[in-house]
């Protein structure tokens, strides 16, 4: 089996300034989810078995109609159509005539979306309103090929995109203008972090002018800045440096064999000993049969072979209490452990009480 190499990557508590706009969220300043239900036509026949998706063929029929073709008792098994789902994000302050991307996934049983055209399909909001329309032609993220015998799929080729494929037909009421207090969502929140912020605001924009309310919510007043506009302000705090504080934290992916370490972790004083244990079965199969002439019938008699391997340890190693992040990365390193072995090493360090930070395991 070949080996995975363990990548250390290491963040510093304190990286250097960082605009406040990349740190929090504000009120208001948000999208909205919309979803529609539609067509996908000019499919080289990869498009939904009508006899298994029959809600695709009443959809057809449905649209046909509109349209003033009349199929009523008709039968037609067209292969280039499928029935997908659309979604997509409508943006903030986003006005009538804009234009965003939407993604677009087969609900049936259609191979590929390549080469499709998404027919007109209104996007509904969770109020059930519609506020976009959305047409165009899928780019897909796959590739699909298939023979008499055999079929090869890479990617995903029954999901795709259509780069600013929606049209804002409604916009979203939200007087932004009006409003004379602003909160400040921090993406990781963190008291330190909050109260850098907040002194960050009142010496940029003046005292009063931010409240940490707590570790992920900072106010903004907007009277106290001397301005009547949200915009210009929030123009003015979004670009104000702060240096942010983050916890002590682990994060390991055993899939990957990665492995992420904070700068702050600290492991206090601990032995940590490795190493392999082989163990190995064979099973064979011997057939006995009776003598010449003899009565008796033939068996088979298993036999098993098992083999038991310790290979050399890795020794013990001592970890000294108040170890640093580089002095863990030479001290697992040292051990010449695989890199799955590393995150069993951590775990078993955390289990112990002796890893002082949050561990994650994805």
């Amino acid at each position: 089996m070949a080996a995975v190499l363990a990548l250390f990557i290491a963040w510093p508590a304190c990286g250097g300034p960082v605009r406040i706009k990349d740190l929090v969220a504000f009120d208001g300043v948000r999208g909205n989810d919309l979803v529609g239900y539609g067509l996908v036509v000019g499919l080289n026949g990869t498009g939904d078995g009508l006899r298994n998706a029959p809600f695709t063929e009443e959809m057809m029929a449905n649209l046909l109609e509109r349209l003033g073709v009349n199929v009523t008792g008709e039968e037609f098994r067209p292969k280039n159509v499928a029935a997908v789902f659309v979604t997509a994000a409508l943006p903030p302050f986003a006005r009538a005539g804009g234009q965003f991307d939407v993604t677009v996934s087969a609900i049936g049983d259609a191979k590929s979306l390549l080469g499709g055209t998404l027919v007109m399909t209104p996007l509904n909001g969770a109020d059930g309103q519609i506020y976009a329309v959305a047409q165009g032609t899928i780019i897909a993220g796959g590739i699909s090929a298939e023979g008499q015998a055999a079929r090869v799929v890479q990617g995903v080729p029954t999901a795709g995109s259509i780069p600013a494929g929606a049209r804002v037909e409604r916009e979203v009421e939200f007087d932004f203008t009006g409003l004379r207090e602003l909160r400040l969502a921090l993406r990781s929140p963190d008291f330190t972090t909050a109260a850098l912020i907040e002194r960050a605001i009142n010496q940029e924009l003046g005292r009063g002018s931010a409240l940490m309310l707590d570790a992920g919510t900072v106010t903004l007043n907007i009277a106290a800045t001397g301005s009547n506009s949200p915009a210009h302000v929030i123009a003015r705090v979004e670009n104000i440096a702060v240096e942010p504080q983050t916890r002590a934290r682990v994060v390991v992916d055993q899939r990957s064999g990665t492995i992420v370490m904070g700068e702050d972790v600290r492991i206090s004083r601990v032995a940590v000993a490795q190493g392999n244990l082989t163990l190995r079965i064979e099973e064979n199969a011997t057939v006995v049969q009776p003598n010449p002439f003899a009565e008796g019938e033939t068996v088979v008699v298993p036999q098993s072979t098992v083999d038991l391997q310790t290979e050399p340890g890795t020794g013990l190693a001592e970890i000294r209490g108040g170890t640093s992040l580089s002095e863990v990365v030479a001290g697992l390193n040292a051990l010449g452990v695989a890199p799955h072995d590393m995150i069993d090493i951590l775990k078993s360090i955390n289990a112990a009480g002796a890893l002082h930070a949050e561990f994650v395991v994805n």
